[in-house]
């Protein structure tokens, strides 16, 4: 394993197997889970926009760009700003049909449940990581900006693995900043008993590699499921694998 980290192009020697835990973001690290609230996000932005003549619509790249790792409210608020466009907040539990940034945000989440709903088939080679982590001994977390992270998790069949699930729930009521603060992963160690050097951060997002690079980690993993390699390393990953399995 140590070996096979070494000569990764692009990366710093790195042995995770020192560390004492591995913090794992979710949706595009232990789930295809990105893939639904991508599908997700564009079918809320291609319905909204329709009413909004002037404005482009939704690009595969405005996930990445705008929404991808972040609490959900802020993504809905950034890709408004990009295209010029400035809701009221409304209230947490506002009504998906309203025209807030919250009701925007419920209705993404209405849809991205709807999909989950039929299942979640978790990535093999992340499954086979964690239980390589597991068995030798390591500390396990999720840590996502997610607020369904228990449900897709359940969904997965993974449930049973984590001592401590840091989602989007924990952190509104914690106050913690979503990333690219790395406040959710410090909380995470934290609730491990353990410090944030002895911790290795796994991420598929810009935003969530560039949290991890922000703390004081023991490394972070980037997962390239599209946001691209050299993209990760620019965000700060100590390492970038296309698949969990390859660090096996």
């Amino acid at each position: 394993m140590t070996d096979l980290l070494k000569t990764l192009p692009g990366s710093t020697p790195n042995n995770w197997t020192d560390a004492a835990a591995i913090l794992f973001d979710l949706d595009g690290v232990l789930t295809p889970t990105a893939v639904v609230h991508e599908r997700a996000w564009q079918e809320l932005f291609d319905g909204y926009l329709e009413s909004k003549p002037g404005k482009s619509g939704y690009r595969g790249s405005d996930y990445f760009e705008h929404i991808d790792g972040k609490p959900r409210f802020d993504g809905v608020r950034d890709f408004l700003t990009s295209r010029g466009i400035e809701l009221p907040e409304g209230p947490t539990d506002d009504s998906p049909d309203n025209e807030t940034v919250q009701g925007l945000g419920n209705r993404k989440n209405k849809i991205f449940n709807d999909i989950v709903g039929a299942g979640v088939d978790p990535y093999a080679g992340s499954v086979r990581f964690l239980t390589a982590a597991l068995a030798r001994g390591l500390k396990v977390a999720v840590v996502s900006s997610s607020r369904n992270a228990p449900s897709v998790l359940r969904a997965a069949g993974l449930d049973g693995h984590f001592q401590v699930v840091v989602d989007g729930v924990v952190a509104a009521a914690e106050g913690l900043p979503g990333k690219p603060s790395p406040a959710t992963y410090d909380y995470a160690a934290r609730l491990l008993e353990l410090p944030s050097e002895e911790c290795v951060v796994v991420e598929d997002a810009v935003s969530g590699v560039q949290a991890g690079s922000a703390g004081s980690f023991h490394s972070v993993i980037g997962v390239d499921r599209g946001a691209g390699r050299q993209t990760l390393l620019e965000a700060g990953a100590t390492l970038v694998v296309n698949d969990l399995d390859e660090l096996l």
